[in-house]
């Protein structure tokens, strides 16, 4: 299939999955970013994502791009996605390549905003350690800060970092989870510790199932701005939602979301956000995964029944 016609069957998808959730998407914004990435269309992880509450009138998307093809950053810049930025968010992800072995990359965006993040992820093998991540030039000084509070709680391991261009945000993705770190206990002290809101009864049950735990962090604060726990799994009705409605809407998305591997059922990776003020809730719906995915649900799906 040439890359034009990959770029019309992603596209029509995304279409496909903001009607479920009634956002129109930019096709102005988002043919772009699929035309700059489209050698990648074909077989990438590509996942589209949905929100509760306040955040349910946007649609974000997430394709995955091999490390051989490039800084991902440089590319939207080349391609006029984004504009450049004098701040140390638009150098993070070249120095992060500098300092670490990166084994893939991604993008992200909103259907109607346009180009938002990049990733980087790093060799299961080699993931480095918060330490190392401090030494990076321009990662904000907020992760050097944390970094006792993240021992305490076991968080080392990172499995990717991500860059939000607009916001000027950095999430570290701490994998390889103790579940001692996941009981009710540690977790509310956690919470409270960060000043953030504060789970119910469904949500700690959520957490213990958790396959990573992301913060957000800036480089205006020394403060953790969220707190995310992710959940992958094959089950429609994980949400930890108690509102109907937000409870019906995941539940259509959940059970309708386009995907493109037959003889399988959907993947989806559900979160539970934590801010100061608010908890909700995230589901993205793989609509193409790759082995990585399919040994994640092997480890982790068992844990839902």
């Amino acid at each position: 299939m040439s890359g034009a016609a990959e770029v019309e069957r992603v596209y029509s998808a995304m279409e496909e999955a903001a009607q479920l959730l009634d956002v129109a998407c930019s096709r102005d914004k988002i043919r772009p970013i699929l035309t700059a990435f489209q050698d990648t269309l074909a077989d990438g992880v590509i996942v589209f994502s949905m929100a509760s509450g306040r955040h349910a009138t946007e649609l974000d998307f997430s394709i995955s791009v091999p490390a051989e093809h490039g800084d991902p950053y440089a590319a939207a810049l080349a391609s006029g996605l984004i504009e450049g930025q004098d701040h140390p968010v638009g150098d993070l992800l070249a120095d992060t390549q500098k300092a670490l072995p990166v084994s893939m990359f991604a993008v992200d965006g909103e259907v109607t905003g346009g180009f938002k993040k990049t990733y980087a992820f790093f060799p299961t093998d080699n993931m480095p350690g918060v330490a190392q991540l401090i030494d990076i030039p321009s990662m904000p000084p907020s992760v050097a800060e944390n970094a006792e509070l993240f021992a305490r709680y076991g968080l080392d391991k990172v499995q990717m970092t991500s860059i939000d261009y607009k916001r000027r945000q950095v999430n570290l993705y701490f994998s390889n989870l103790s579940s001692a770190y996941l009981q009710p206990g540690p977790v509310l002290e956690l919470v409270r510790e960060l000043g953030l809101h504060i789970p119910g009864e469904a949500g700690l049950e959520f957490v213990k199932r958790s396959f990573a735990l992301y913060p957000t962090l800036s480089w205006d604060s020394g403060k953790i701005e969220r707190l995310c726990f992710a959940v992958i799994s094959t089950d429609p009705t994980l949400v930890p939602a108690t509102d109907e409605a937000d409870i019906a809407q995941f539940s259509t998305y959940a059970n309708n979301a386009p995907y493109a591997y037959a003889g399988e059922k959907r993947t989806l990776v559900y979160g539970l956000t934590l801010s100061p003020t608010e908890e909700y809730y995230k589901l993205g719906a793989y609509y193409q995964i790759s082995d990585i995915q399919r040994k994640l649900l092997k480890a982790f799906d068992a844990l839902t029944d």
